[in-house]
């Protein structure tokens, strides 16, 4: 089972939106478990209180309940995966332009969905 540490973007998206080919995941990637730090549940935490994100972040919030929490922590999510993508090669799901290509130069693999299909980026 590979852990995939997930941002707060791709967790909305995850949660909200359909998608096409997430039964088929374990034969298209392999068995993968999603993975939310501490920091990204803050933000989504700090996000419900957005009036016209209450909805969609109480879905998001709802849907990862289950999921396991890990301990990366600090006041912004993007830089601290990126720290922590520094000590450990991790698989990083985000959608974010930006965040891809810093974790990409840094040798990690990124998940992210395009036309409502999780794919694999190197």
């Amino acid at each position: 089972m590979v852990e995939v540490i997930c941002d707060t973007n791709f967790l909305i998206h995850l949660a909200t939106k359909r998608i096409k080919n997430i039964d088929n995941l374990d034969m298209e990637i392999g068995s993968i478990s999603f993975i939310v730090p501490e920091v990204v549940k803050n933000e989504l935490v700090k996000l419900q209180q957005v009036p016209e994100k209450t909805q969609e972040i109480t879905t998001t919030l709802n849907f990862i309940k289950n999921f396991k929490i890990i301990p990366i922590t600090g006041n912004y999510a993007d830089q601290e995966l990126i720290n922590h993508v520094k000590n450990t090669q991790s698989i990083i799901a985000t959608m974010d332009r930006k965040l891809k290509n810093k974790i990409k130069q840094l040798g990690s693999s990124i998940l992210s969905i395009h036309n409502d299909k999780i794919i694999l980026e190197s």
